[in-house]
């Protein structure tokens, strides 16, 4: 399979990105990888890269973006942290991959069974780890179902807490970016929040953070996507 071009990257729009990306995954699951030819990829993309997604994910091991979406060299740029929370260096990230690269979307994706959270769920103190867990814990303050055991050892808990903080981080980076604000408005660039399921290696759109404006509306919106 070929890299992407300028060409082929500017031809995309952010719901046709998603589609690549959702393809991607259903590949993944299936077992069904696409081939191609890596080290062709490496000579392909030696004068540059033209990713047409980014992705801002936990470094959680089972996560990786290019394996559980299907995607080679050049294809995507991936953003990694603890817990894929956001800070101001990540935003630069963001916003050098879609305004300056040209990426067409951006996908906040979340994971059940997060250690980040549930030391978060914990309220864990250690270190340097203290600052980052702190990022989450507005997560689990928000968090308003459980009534009990809300802690790590409650999965239903710690799952609902992934939910809000992909929520979260997808507000968060609209808020904090007038950069990629605007490129939302203009419909040059999406923004998602997702959820992966280490159990099936599955993943599942968040419907309830899903901004990309509709080809029809003039007006930004979040959308009911299935996927």
């Amino acid at each position: 399979m070929k890299v992407h071009t300028k060409e082929t990257q500017e031809k995309l729009t952010p719901r046709k990105a998603l589609e690549i990306l959702q393809d991607g995954n259903t590949r993944f699951v299936n077992n069904l990888k696409t081939q191609r030819d890596l080290l062709a990829q490496v000579n392909e993309t030696r004068e540059g890269q033209w990713p047409f997604a980014v992705i801002l994910s936990c470094i959680d091991s089972r996560t990786s973006s290019e394996l559980v979406f299907d995607q080679g060299l050049g294809d995507i740029f991936s953003v990694r942290i603890a817990g894929n929370i956001v800070n101001t260096d990540i935003i630069g990230s963001l916003e050098f991959a879609c305004k300056i690269a040209g990426s067409k979307i951006i996908v906040v994706l979340g994971h059940n069974k997060c250690s980040a959270v549930k030391g978060a769920c914990d309220h864990l103190e250690m270190g340097n780890l203290t600052e980052l867990l702190s990022k989450l814990q507005p997560a689990v303050y928000q968090e308003n179902q459980t009534k009990e055991n809300r802690t790590s050892e409650n999965e239903d808990f710690v799952q609902n807490v992934a939910k809000i903080n992909v929520r979260r981080s997808v507000e968060s980076i609209i808020e904090r970016s007038y950069i990629l604000e605007h490129m939302l408005e203009s419909g040059s660039v999406g923004i998602v929040g997702a959820m992966y399921d280490v159990s099936s290696g599955l993943i599942e759109i968040c419907t309830d953070s899903f901004y990309i404006k509709d080809e029809i509306s003039p007006q930004l919106s979040f959308a009911n996507f299935r996927h």
